[in-house]
């Protein structure tokens, strides 16, 4: 289900990207941070739901309220002439890695388990024909 709305939004953001005007540089600091604080709730929400304790408003909270905070932060350091958006940039890049390890492990533990089985198998097939000869 996640991996087909996964899709489904690639699809459509490929569509509306092909169709839209370039953004403007005006703008597009705003707009990196923003996916990046997306990208960041995305990925702890595939880490959560891999982790069974997925909750759909504390993702679309979090979705959206780092986003804002995000640009927010931007915006501040742009009139404070200060790169506060590169302190934004380091947590969430750090909490997206975090979560990808997350996901990671728990998909190597995933196969790994199930390789074992295939071989737990093999073990009994070989047993079971060799109890027969």
């Amino acid at each position: 289900m996640i991996f087909g709305a996964i899709i489904l939004g690639c699809v459509v953001g490929t569509l509306i990207g092909i169709n839209m005007p370039m953004i403007s540089y005006t703008y597009s600091g705003y707009l990196a941070i923003a996916i990046i604080a997306a990208l960041d709730s995305v990925f702890g929400g595939i880490a959560s739901t891999l982790k069974k304790n997925f909750d759909l408003k504390i993702f679309v909270s979090g979705f959206f309220g780092n986003a804002i905070l995000a640009m927010l932060l931007t915006y501040l350091g742009q009139k404070l002439n200060v790169d506060i958006y590169l302190a934004a940039i380091v947590v969430f890049v750090g909490r997206m890695f975090n979560n990808l390890g997350i996901i990671r492990r728990y998909y190597i533990e995933r196969w790994g388990k199930n390789k074992e089985k295939v071989e737990e198998h093999k073990i009994k097939k070989e047993e079971k024909k060799t109890v027969k000869d």
